[in-house]
């Protein structure tokens, strides 16, 4: 092979490594921000499930117009 064509050859599998170890960041931030998001949003859902129901029998229901 011809040394030109060589030196070519190791700057372009540099360049693939550093897109590869640079995806891979990337991937593994996407995948945090997803774990983030589904706790932040689905934890607190089901907090107020078991939340709501003792709140609401707090309440005097017979003010309302129940009987």
């Amino acid at each position: 092979i011809d040394a030109d064509l060589q030196k070519r050859l190791d700057e372009q599998d540099k360049k693939l490594d550093a897109i590869y170890r640079s995806t891979e960041k990337t991937r593994k931030i996407f995948l945090w921000t997803l774990i983030i998001a589904i706790v932040v949003t689905i934890l607190p859902l089901i907090g107020l499930i078991f939340i709501i129901p003792s709140f609401l029998n707090n309440f005097n229901l017979s003010g309302l117009g129940a009987y």
